[in-house]
This record gives C-alpha cells, structure tokens and sequence, in this order.
C-alpha cells in the first residue's frame, strides 16, 4: 500500500489506554479494525435583530459552546491481561485515563469513560466489540 505524502494511515489512529500506575503505562486498545475521532463544539446562537431596523433579517452569529470530544471503534475481540483491565472500567463503569493518538496530528491524553460498549459475534465468526469513549475532563493536547 503506497501513502501519498502527506497523508496518514487510519490504522495508526489510536487509543491507548492507561494502567493507572506511576508513572503510569499506555497501551493500544488491542484488535481496533475501524476507529474515528470526533472533535465538535456545541453552536452558542448570539443572533440580535438589528435594533433601528427590527422587520430586517437577521444575521445568524455565533461561539463555540462544550467542546465534544469522541472515540469511537470497533474490531475483533482480544483476551489478554489489558483487555482484562479496560473491561473492568466498561463493567464499573469507571473513569480512566488514555491517550487519542492522531497521526499527523497530536496525541490528546486525560480521563475517558465508555458510554456504550457492545460485544458480538457470529456463530462460527470471532467475537466482535463496538466501544465508545468520551472525554470525562479537560484533555492536554501535545501536537505532532
């Protein structure tokens, strides 16, 4: 597979997940097939009508509102000691800390939760996973 310059390869946009140790040990969220980052703000409308002319059309106007960040992804399902300890975050429903890597990009690091987490899979096919991940707190963004 050729990438043309300046482009970057899906594969390598990644979440890793911290052990919560100190100092503490990221890894990658193992058997991720397809993965997106979404980055939004909420739309804060400051549109006045124009106050010597109240029957003109008003000019919409606005500011960026909550900042929304969002990981999702889905893949194969793998065992294994750190799929084990990322799984008991999605039973306890508990905040951890990760790391968004985006190549080209940066690596946005802080405390994610899961807010929908589901396992599936065909009868002679192997178990699948869809997850995502949404910000629990301010991020620290470190670019490229």
């Amino acid at each position: 597979m050729t990438v043309t310059p300046g482009q970057q390869t899906g594969r390598l946009l990644l979440i890793q997940i911290g052990d919560g140790g100190g100092p503490e040990v990221f890894t990658n969220l193992c058997g991720l097939q397809t993965r997106s980052f979404n980055m939004s703000a909420n739309d804060v409308d400051t549109t006045i009508p124009d106050c010597t002319n109240p029957g003109a059309t008003p000019q919409k106007t606005g500011t960026p509102g909550i900042k929304n960040r969002t990981f999702t992804g889905s893949g194969k399902f793998v065992a294994g000691a750190d799929q084990t300890a990322f799984m008991q975050h999605v039973i306890d429903a508990t905040v951890f800390n990760a790391k968004v890597i985006v190549p080209g990009l940066g690596t946005f690091t802080g405390a994610w939760y899961v807010t929908n987490f589901t396992l599936g899979g065909e009868q002679e096919g192997t178990m699948t996973f869809d997850a995502t991940f949404n910000a629990a707190g301010a991020l620290s963004f470190v670019a490229e």
